[in-house]
């Protein structure tokens, strides 16, 4: 099969032939029909995860077909459509028996701990507790586009956030997680404020749903502009970049009793960010983390998808061919694609 690979990390990633997949006993192999290009791709280049073993595919966004089964598997065939949780679970584990897959003890990430979608096929094990099959009316690029971003935003604003028709919600940062969790409280009846600084990206988080929105490169201080916006604070805020700034000014544009949402991975010399604790203990805020979502979860997501409260194909915006992808995953750090990016993988 055709793969993107790379054998050191920060060096470009080259397009060839590799060996196909087979399944394990209890996993599929699945022929990949479209795959998101992420910034979490990007961090995984360049080596800021330690689960990656050199040479690599990348690769964690992504719906397909089933091509292979393995003996053990049996709630799923050949040729059926399904998609993927990003992080997959062992599903016997305590934290699995108690539903929260997401933070399995024994996970498995394709694309970081395995070899991920950017190619032609992916070999997926535990395939009984992890793939989710896909409503036939659901095509394979909107279906990829979930498998990430997608789904972590709406874990962050429906379970985590636990957001309400009528609150404010503020979103710092419009890429893929950030459009999404726009337009996820739009469709829950909340009134969103949308602060990144690119124009772009603004007047797509208009279209997705913001009430408002603020250019951070033009605000001196975004927390009290979003206070000045919703007469007094966001009720739930979520830093869906990962910065030590985004994460500073998504817990201070809270009010009292707020609650904030860390949805953006912070990695390397972000990992421990500056906290307003003395805000927090006063006006008791909560503060949550979000990390992709259990694969049961998907039937609620999915149900608002097909009733059409929920449009995720508005969020796609270009799509590329393997060789295309290349320079577009060694730019996302200086040039992120407005909306999500998909990959062909036989384009």
């Amino acid at each position: 099969m055709r793969a993107m690979i790379f054998e050191r990390f920060g060096e470009a990633p080259g397009i060839r032939a590799v060996p196909d997949p087979t399944p394990a006993p209890d996993g599929v192999v699945i022929e990949v029909k479209a795959t998101g290009l992420c910034r979490s791709d990007w961090h995984g280049w360049k080596g800021h995860d330690s689960d990656i073993h050199l040479p690599h595919v990348p690769g964690h966004e992504f719906a397909g077909v089933i091509s292979a089964v393995g003996g053990d598997v049996r709630r799923f065939r050949v040729g059926e459509r399904v998609t993927v949780p990003f992080i997959a679970a062992c599903g016997h584990c305590g934290e699995c028996r108690a539903g929260h897959q997401q933070v399995c003890e024994t996970q498995f990430q394709p694309g970081f701990t395995h070899w991920g979608s950017f190619a032609e096929f992916v070999a997926i094990e535990r395939a009984d507790a992890n793939l989710v099959s896909l409503p036939e009316q659901l095509d394979f690029a909107t279906a990829a586009s979930l498998g990430c971003r997608f789904a972590t935003s709406f874990r962050a604003v429906v379970d985590q956030g636990r957001v309400k028709g009528g609150e404010w919600v503020a979103v710092h940062g419009s890429g893929g997680v950030g459009l999404s969790a726009i337009m996820i409280s739009a469709a829950l009846g909340a009134r969103v404020v949308a602060i990144d600084i690119a124009p772009s990206k603004l007047a797509l988080a208009r279209a997705m749903g913001a009430e408002a929105v603020i250019d951070a490169s033009e605000v001196a201080d975004v927390p009290e502009a979003v206070r000045e916006i919703t007469g007094g604070g966001a009720h739930v805020s979520l830093d869906a970049l990962g910065h030590s700034q985004t994460c500073f000014n998504s817990i201070r544009c809270l009010r009292r009793r707020g609650r904030h949402v860390q949805v953006g991975l912070m990695l390397g010399e972000h990992t421990t960010p500056q906290i307003p604790m003395a805000q927090v203990i006063a006006h008791e805020l909560e503060i949550y983390g979000s990390h992709g979502m259990q694969s049961w979860r998907y039937e609620a997501m999915m149900g608002m998808i097909t009733s059409g409260k929920l449009a995720p194909q508005r969020l796609i915006g270009e799509t590329l061919s393997l060789e295309a992808a290349v320079p577009a995953l060694m730019a996302m750090d200086r040039q992120a694609p407005d909306g999500i990016a998909i990959i062909d993988p036989r384009a």
